[in-house]
C-alpha cells in the first residue's frame, strides 16, 4: 500500500512536471510567433504570414530570415544557457543567489571580449567568440574558487556570493578603463554589449552558440543524479560516495562555458540564472531530472520575452535586452537576499 501511495505520487509529480514544461514550450511558441512581427520595421501579421510559407517581397524575406529569426533563436539560446548555468551553480555552491552575472563570471567572459576587440580590432571571428569569453569566465570563476572556499569547510555559500560581487566591481571597472583606449566604432559595439543587447543578429551567431548549448545542457541533464546528490551537501554527498570535489569541478566548468558562450553572443545580461531556476524549482520541484530541462524552458522564455518587449516599449528606438532583464530580476533578487538567512 505504501509503495502504491509512494508511486502515485511519483507519477503525479512527474505529470505535473511535464504539464509544466509543456505550458511554457508553448508560451515560448506564442512569444517566439508575436516577436516575429515586432520590431523598428513594421510587418503586418498577413505579410509575416506570406513571409513564412515564401510568398513575401524581398525586403519582407530579407527583414524576417536574415534579421528577426536569427535574433529570436540566439534569444532562446541564450536564456536556456544562462539559466541553466545559474541552475548548475546554485547546486553547487549550496547558494541560492547564485548567478553567473552576479558572481562576476559574465564580467570575466566580456573582459576578454574587450581586449580582444582592443588588440585585434580588425580580426572579427564569430566562432573564437565563444572560446575567448569561456576562457575569461573560467579564470573568473577559479579565482572565486579560490577566495571562497575554505580549506575544512569548502565552499562558503555567503563568501561566494561576497567575493564573487568584488571580483566582478573590480572586472566592471577595468572594462570601463578599457572602453576609453578603444576607437569609436569599436567603442559603440562595447557600449552596446555591457548594456546586455544581443549582438549576434545573423545566422552565424546561431551556429556559433548551438553546439555549446546543445552539448552542454545534454551533458548537465546526464549529470542531474549526481546534481541531486551534490545538493544534500558535501558531508551526506560524500557519504554517499560521490567524489565531491571532482564532480563540483567538472559542473563549474560546465557552468562556466554556458555562461561564457552565452555571454559572447547575447552581451552581459544578468539575472536570467538566478530567476530561471528559482522560477523552475517553484513549478517543477527539486529534482534535477526535471529541474534542469524546466530552467532551460523559463529561461529561454524570459529572454525572449525581455527582448519581445525591449523592441516593443519605445518604438522605433530599442532597449538593450539585458535592461529590461535587470529590471525584472533586480527586485527579486532583494526579495530572495531578504528572505535568506
Amino acid at each position: 500500500m505504501q509503495m502504491s501511495t509512494a508511486d502515485g505520487m511519483t507519477h503525479k509529480r512527474v505529470t505535473r512536471a511535464i504539464t509544466v514544461m509543456a505550458v511554457i514550450s508553448v508560451l515560448i511558441m506564442i512569444v517566439f510567433i508575436i516577436s516575429m512581427d515586432t520590431g523598428p520595421i513594421r510587418m503586418a501579421p498577413g505579410e509575416v504570414i506570406r513571409t513564412v510559407f515564401g510568398e513575401g517581397t524581398a525586403k519582407d524575406q530579407l527583414t524576417l530570415f536574415d534579421f528577426r529569426l536569427p535574433r529570436i533563436v540566439i534569444t532562446i539560446l541564450i536564456g536556456a544557457g544562462l539559466a541553466v548555468s545559474g541552475c548548475i551553480l546554485q547546486a553547487v555552491t549550496h547558494n541560492p543567489l547564485s548567478d553567473p552575472g552576479i558572481l562576476g563570471i559574465n564580467s570575466g567572459a566580456g573582459l576578454v571580449v574587450i581586449l580582444y576587440t582592443l588588440f585585434f580590432p580588425n580580426v572579427q571571428s564569430t566562432f573564437a567568440l565563444p572560446f575567448l569569453a569561456f576562457f575569461g569566465a573560467l579564470l573568473t570563476a577559479v579565482l572565486i574558487y579560490v577566495l571562497a572556499a575554505k580549506r575544512r569547510e569548502g565552499l562558503s555559500p555567503t563568501r561566494v556570493v561576497l567575493v564573487g560581487i568584488a571580483i566582478a566591481a573590480a572586472i566592471n571597472a577595468a572594462m570601463m578603463v578599457l572602453e576609453m583606449l578603444l576607437d569609436p566604432q569599436n567603442f559603440q559595439f562595447v557600449a552596446t554589449w555591457l548594456a546586455g543587447s544581443i549582438v549576434g543578429t545573423d545566422w552565424t551567431y546561431v551556429l556559433a552558440l548551438l553546439p555549446w548549448i546543445i552539448v552542454l545542457l545534454a551533458f548537465t541533464l546526464y549529470k542531474s543524479r549526481v546534481l541531486n546528490v551534490l545538493s544534500l551537501g558535501d558531508q551526506l554527498a560524500t557519504s554517499l560516495g560521490a567524489p565531491v570535489e571532482r564532480e563540483k569541478r567538472l559542473l563549474l566548468g560546465v557552468a562556466v562555458a554556458l555562461a561564457g558562450a552565452s555571454v559572447a553572443v547575447g552581451g552581459a545580461i544578468s539575472f536570467v540564472g538566478l530567476v530561471g531556476p528559482h522560477l523552475a524549482r517553484r513549478l517543477v520541484g527539486t529534482k534535477y531530472e526535471f529541474l534542469v530541462p524546466a530552467s532551460a524552458l523559463t529561461g529561454a522564455l524570459l529572454v525572449i520575452l525581455a527582448d519581445m518587449l525591449a523592441k516593443w516599449v519605445l518604438q522605433p528606438t530599442e532597449i538593450p535586452t539585458g535592461i529590461v532583464v535587470a529590471v525584472i530580476g533586480a527586485p527579486y533578487f532583494l526579495y530572495l537576499l531578504v528572505r535568506w538567512k
